[in-house]
């Protein structure tokens, strides 16, 4: 098996902010501590962490926090979104100055891009950024698909280590584990929470479920299973945790899923169910039945 810089399970982090939509910063060190109780890492501002909608202040103040709480014992990915290069770049490298590991790009997504038109805003962020690059496919979200065809030719650049999916497609997600498994310079992770088992028993390198902010022991558990060959033990897992998962996700968007998963955290003292706009919390009664379902678990 061909042992890779970046593998394991990586957790698209909620932004904790407070009531006035300022980054909290203590309940950043705190949830960094419990992830590396865990033995995972952070990604910072992806989906699940509001991205878009953090401000270039808040969003280096964010990196600089979680580093320092780290202190080297995880790796740091740091999410990098927008629509415009030039600020792109300066994030990317002031979030590299501040000790992120990974920078993490989704496609830009006001304009409907050609493969052509992919390709290039990758090689370009590629060729401009010091740290290392992974690419970043979320239909969901940018409403766009990085063909296969893009992914493989990009996995050849230098400067790009790997590809975090979550488009939920399974013979999309075969084909792009190929692209990964035989090599030591691109790795694989898969997005869709739900078939996390399912993509390291086809040789994926590792996985980014959001559910892992509430119980990312358990994700670093089925990791360890399915790593080892033991499936039975990783599927086990696998539908305990998609169990959880519907606590927050059944019945609601993914804007409100996020704010009812942030109450799941606040009942373990980690952060407030606080989003930024355009997200907005929840009712009381219905933030009080999460709470509810989420105490009961532990």
């Amino acid at each position: 098996m061909i042992n890779k810089k970046y593998k394991g399970v990586v957790v698209p982090m909620v932004t904790p902010v407070k009531e006035n939509g300022t980054l909290d910063t203590q309940a950043v060190e705190r949830i960094i501590a419990f992830f590396v109780q865990a033995g995972i890492s952070p990604l910072l501002m992806g989906t699940t962490g509001e991205g878009n909608s953090v401000s270039q202040k808040d969003g280096l103040l964010f990196v600089e926090t979680a580093v320092k709480a780290a202190q080297k014992r995880i790796t740091i990915y740091a999410g990098l979104t927008g629509n415009c290069l030039a600020e792109q770049l300066a994030q990317a490298e002031a979030y590299t100055k501040a000790g992120a590991d990974v920078i993490v790009a989704t496609l830009p997504t006001y304009y409907a891009l050609t493969e052509e038109q992919m390709e290039n805003y990758y090689r370009t962020l590629a060729d401009s950024i010091k740290g290392p690059l992974m690419l970043y496919n979320i239909l969901a979200t940018t409403h766009m698909s990085i063909p296969v065809g893009v992914i493989r030719r990009l996995a050849d650049h230098p400067n790009i280590v790997g590809l975090k999916d979550s488009e939920r497609d399974l013979e999309r997600m075969a084909q792009c584990i190929e692209i990964a498994k035989d090599r030591d310079d691109f790795c694989y992770f898969c997005g869709w929470a739900a078939q996390s088992a399912h993509s390291l028993e086809l040789g994926g390198d590792g996985i980014v479920p959001s559910t892992g902010n509430f119980v990312p022991e358990m994700f670093q558990q089925l990791y360890e299973a399915a790593v080892a060959g033991d499936m039975a033990t990783a599927n086990r897992l696998q539908d305990e945790t998609n169990e959880i998962a519907k606590i927050y996700q059944k019945d609601r968007t993914l804007g409100q899923s996020l704010t009812a998963l942030k109450v799941m955290m606040q009942t373990k003292g980690l952060c407030e169910p606080w989003m930024l706009m355009p997200l907005t919390r929840l009712s009381a009664a219905e933030e009080q039945a999460i709470a509810a379902k989420a105490t009961s678990l532990s």
